[in-house]
């Protein structure tokens, strides 16, 4: 069963910033795409940013030049640096994997960005 587990959210004042990390386990990690998503109040569940096992990397046009997706394959892990954070980047986010037809979430961690 693959596992993802999420960490690093919290509570930030604007303008702050929060590392995200999601560690993969019983996969083999370096070969799979990984992407972050958020889910923010009332909001549907959106894409954040992907990266290919390339290291190629993708970001919603409201995170760019602010958010940096990032990945270690010795620590099977994905990380999310978030800098200049906004209230409208409120959300649970949830790292998410494919394998081939399938996809796995992690649990998610919640990120607040409030004065």
């Amino acid at each position: 069963q693959v596992q993802l587990v999420e960490s690093g959210g919290g509570l930030v004042q604007p303008g702050g910033s929060l590392r995200l990390s999601c560690a993969a386990s019983r996969i083999s990690f370096s070969f799979y795409a990984m992407g972050w998503y958020r889910q923010g109040p009332g909001k549907e569940r959106e894409l954040v940013a992907t990266i290919t096992s390339g290291a190629s990397t993708n970001y919603a046009d409201s995170v760019k030049g602010r958010f940096t997706i990032s990945r270690d394959n010795a620590q099977n892990t994905v990380y999310l640096q978030m800098n200049s954070l906004k209230p409208e980047d409120t959300a649970i986010y949830y790292c998410k994997v494919w394998l081939g037809p399938n996809v796995y979430w992690g649990q998610g961690t919640q990120v607040t960005v409030s004065s």
